[in-house]
């Protein structure tokens, strides 16, 4: 029994004793007369003392929060990591990039006499996943300088002062604790653009931020690196020039990228000779580091499952199923018609995906994952960072590829072109409104003249979504035969997989080329 749970009992049991003994001495009823009166004292005073004790301990008024009383020192914001660059793949141009900076901290001398200034913040920003809080890791570790770590939500209080007090607190230990890196991720939770309806509090945090990043001494050799995915939320006065003076975006990984993240989190994993991590590179085109490195993980427990002493090309396949297709439903109760609409559907998004050329179809397959009853896998055969018009008007032909093989199959369509429908939607869109791709000329739209210009931009990608439609629907209607015949397939075995594909369309005359 601990301290607290003890002294509590033993406060009851005295108020209990206590409070008898005075209702004998007013009413003599319970024959306590015996019990001589200094013994009555003490334990009066034994219950008051325990009662002081008490309220002293445990019953103190909090007018504030904890934080405000005492700033525990946390292990993790005072360490000096032990990762380099060598932890770091795929991000060769970024580290080449910071290797100023960390020469500046490690010889700043030879800079100084060159009245050069080390940088006194770097912003990392680019979609999550990407490798920003390694990078700023890795810096220290090259640098052996302090690590601070903090996150923008730890700031972010409901009691005015707290925020801007975790900041000064924050850098008095980092110019104490100097070479330092303070590293604030998620920076976008206090530094967002400050307007007349925003937070008191979080103005006040973000204000002292701002005041500390202008007052470095210049003796102390202290760097912030700052981490968002969303640059475009941040307030004008964090991103200039003697603040944040270098903005570094890093992206997802190319191929050869990709290639070298997968070494780094396979190279302590048995592989069996069946894995070629080129080949596993190509298949996972668009993801992150930390995808990578959850494929790697879920190859690895998949392996284990299936008790086996090594990791084969098979469980990769699986575990790249399982992070973009979701969890596989065991004994899935799916009616046959919904099967053969689910069937007709994934094979359309097959047929026009393959003779639009938009991308690689790697599998097809009709067992349920996460809320998709079908799914189909397509990845680039390279990676490209330009579409043409025409490429984008095919994807959004191959997205709707499903919905139109349900209409030409049973001329009837089902719900199951939600998640189509989105994406399909969100490329027209960013053609009217990002790309000027549409009649409506070469402009880019924002918010603004979207709200106040809804319905013509809504006709507009009406007219991109139903050409793309119809160009799906007419591609179906000259390959009908291979329609079925995929679909025929799916019902028998559930999945085809890339060479099945190929051997099918072998058997079959593209009549005419759309992909032009």
């Amino acid at each position: 029994m601990n301290k607290k749970r003890l002294s509590s009992l033993l406060l009851i049991i005295g108020l209990i004793i206590s409070t008898i003994l005075i209702f004998d001495l007013c009413f003599p009823s319970l024959n306590l007369g015996k019990i001589k009166l200094k013994y009555k004292i003490i334990v009066w005073s034994m219950t008051i003392v325990l009662f002081i004790y008490y309220i002293k301990n445990y019953l103190k008024p909090q007018l504030a929060p904890s934080v405000l009383n005492s700033e525990k020192d946390n292990s993790r914001n005072n360490n000096k990591p032990d990762t380099s660059f060598k932890d770091v793949a795929g991000l060769e141009e970024i580290k080449e990039e910071l290797q100023e900076t960390i020469d500046f901290i490690n010889n700043p001398s030879k800079y100084k006499k060159m009245g050069a200034k080390i940088p006194k913040g770097i912003l990392f920003y680019g979609p999550p996943g990407t490798g920003k809080t390694l990078l700023a890791k890795a810096v220290a570790g090259e640098t052996c300088s302090t690590f601070l770590y903090a996150s923008g939500s730890e700031f972010v209080e409901k009691y005015v002062g707290v925020g801007a007090k975790r900041v000064r607190t924050l850098f008095e230990k980092a110019k104490k604790d100097a070479p330092t890196i303070i590293f604030i991720d998620e920076i976008d939770a206090i530094g967002t653009k400050r307007n007349m309806e925003s937070n008191n509090e979080k103005d006040q945090t973000l204000n002292q931020l701002l005041v500390e990043m202008d007052g470095f001494n210049t003796d102390d050799t202290v760097v912030i690196i700052g981490a968002t995915n969303r640059l475009d939320l941040l307030d004008e006065a964090l991103l200039r020039p003697g603040r944040f003076d270098r903005h570094i975006y890093i992206g997802n990984p190319n191929m050869k990228a990709r290639e070298q993240i997968l070494k780094v989190h396979t190279k302590n994993k048995p592989l069996d000779r069946t894995v070629n991590i080129k080949n596993i590179a190509k298949k996972t085109h668009g993801l992150s580091g930390a995808d990578l490195a959850n494929i790697a993980n879920e190859a690895a427990i998949i392996a284990v499952r299936k008790n086996k002493n090594k990791i084969s090309i098979e469980d990769f396949d699986a575990a790249i199923e399982r992070v973009l297709a979701g969890l596989e439903v065991k004994n899935p109760t799916v009616l046959l018609k919904e099967k053969k609409t689910v069937s007709i559907h994934e094979a359309g998004h097959a047929v026009v995906s393959k003779i639009l050329e938009t991308d690689m179809v790697q599998k097809i397959s009709i067992v349920p994952r996460g809320h998709a009853l079908g799914y189909v896998l397509k990845f680039p055969d390279e990676d490209r960072y330009l579409l043409t018009k025409q490429e984008l008007m095919n994807k959004i032909s191959a997205l709707l590829a499903g919905r139109a093989a349900e209409q030409l199959i049973f001329n009837e369509i089902t719900t199951g072109a939600k998640d189509d429908l989105d994406k399909a939607t969100h490329i027209a869109k960013e053609m009217v409104c990002s790309y000027g791709m549409s009649p409506l000329g070469q402009m880019s739209l924002d918010e603004y003249h979207i709200k106040y210009s809804y319905d013509i931009i809504r006709d507009e990608i009406k007219k991109i979504l139903d050409t793309g439609y119809k160009n799906a629907l007419e591609i179906l209607k000259e390959n009908k035969n291979v329609l079925n015949h995929i679909a025929n397939i799916l019902l028998e075995k559930e999945t085809i997989n890339f060479d099945e594909l190929e051997e099918i369309f072998n058997l079959y005359k593209k009549p005419m080329d759309y992909a032009t």
